[in-house]
């Protein structure tokens, strides 16, 4: 049973705030953990506090502040999550760690990687627990890939290829900015798929393979113009990116490919990658995130073929909390999955990863990507 009680305060009420949420109430139901988290209290902007009141009442939040500030100067909030636009955690984080709170962070970290960089010098110096969340870390297929990886049943790496597509921006009526269309404001959100949805697929592949050296990018911004939502008399210009592929060369000397867009239509929140090394190759779809694809080239030869591996036993990672083989868990899990790895490490003192320094430089790969769309040249990373 838990011992320790750990304050929380939520920066954020939009579907982040529903996600992690959720984790907060289910936690502790099927992880034997020290640490019990109290939602003390949710935040948001004094605009959004007829959108606040229910969501906090909804989700069990004890109280809500209108001033991200007040929320940080609290006694009794212990851990600052941070769910707002991408735009505000810089503020908030530096703020937070100042004051000596744990600091959570959704993806992306920052607006880019100078951003990104004092941030991590913030928390490193307050000496604070950190982690930011890249919840498709703890997808456990994924991380049964990775278990694959370090046993060396892949061997030598040679390819890695990701695709992020969605396709909920075709439409040149949908408006930008505002509550809820704030991603395509660049403004608001510092980029379009590069940093909303490749700065995914970038975490997942370095926490796979290892570092990126070098990048080559093209980026598109399809409809160049669109209204605001908050004034649709308004237009102004479109200065995300709609779509975004590159090449990639590992340290290692992998190479890599990768292709974002939201403009695939038929796609919803298709994520995949393939990997292809000596001994074997690996393919993950989070559409049907519970299976693993594995090509093993030890089979015998009359018996060669890719398996699929359903990720439900108790042997796998995380399952063994959950149910019984063959019942699947969700999206909403992977959130519930790393809260746990983050209060694990509390209770063992060895830092969670992604930590805020694990995502300064998926940050940094992203600023060289956009850098390399805009020169069309090959782009050192630059960590």
């Amino acid at each position: 049973m838990p011992t320790k009680k750990l304050n929380i305060g939520l920066m954020g009420c939009g579907f982040m705030g529903r996600t992690h949420s959720n984790a907060y109430n289910q936690v502790n139901k099927f992880f034997n953990l020290e640490y019990q988290p109290v939602l003390k209290a949710a935040c948001a902007r004094k605009e959004d506090e007829q959108k606040l009141l229910p969501f906090a009442k909804n989700f069990g939040w004890e109280s809500t502040e209108t001033d991200w500030r007040k929320m940080i100067e609290r006694d009794d909030i212990d851990v600052i999550d941070i769910v707002s636009p991408n735009n505000t955690h810089h503020d908030i984080a530096l703020a937070a760690a100042k004051a000596g709170k744990m600091v959570l962070c959704e993806k992306p970290l920052a607006m880019n990687g100078a951003e990104a960089l004092e941030m991590v010098q913030a928390v490193e110096k307050a000496g604070v627990a950190n982690m930011t969340w890249f919840n498709y870390r703890r997808v456990p297929a994924i991380t049964l890939a990775k278990q694959l990886i370090d046993e060396g049943r892949l061997g030598r790496i040679f390819h890695y290829r990701a695709k992020y597509l969605q396709d909920w921006t075709i439409s040149a009526d949908v408006p930008q900015g505002g509550q809820t269309l704030w991603r395509l404001d660049a403004a608001v959100a510092g980029s379009g798929v590069t940093g909303d949805l490749l700065a995914h697929s970038i975490d997942t592949a370095v926490w796979l393979i290892g570092g990126i050296d070098t990048v080559s990018a093209m980026t598109e911004t399809f409809i160049k113009e669109r209204a605001l939502q908050d004034d649709p008399s308004q237009r102004k210009p479109v200065l995300i990116d709609d779509a975004c592929a590159f090449l990639a060369r590992f340290k290692n000397g992998a190479l890599a490919t990768f292709e974002s867009t939201r403009y695939a239509r038929g796609r919803k929140n298709q994520n995949t990658f393939e990997i292809n090394g000596e001994k074997g190759s690996i393919f993950f779809d989070l559409e049907d995130a519970h299976q693993l694809q594995y090509y093993d080239h030890g089979d015998d030869s009359h018996v060669h073929g890719w398996r699929t591996i359903l990720v439900t036993d108790s042997d796998h990672p995380y399952m063994k909390q959950w149910w019984v083989p063959g019942c699947v868990i969700g999206y909403e899990h992977t959130f519930i999955n790393a809260l746990s790895d983050f209060l694990k490490g509390l209770e063992t003192g060895v830092p969670v990863r992604p930590s805020f320094r694990d995502a300064l430089e998926t940050q940094c790969i992203c600023d060289a990507v956009l850098k390399s769309a805009k020169t069309c040249a090959w782009e050192k990373v630059n960590l």
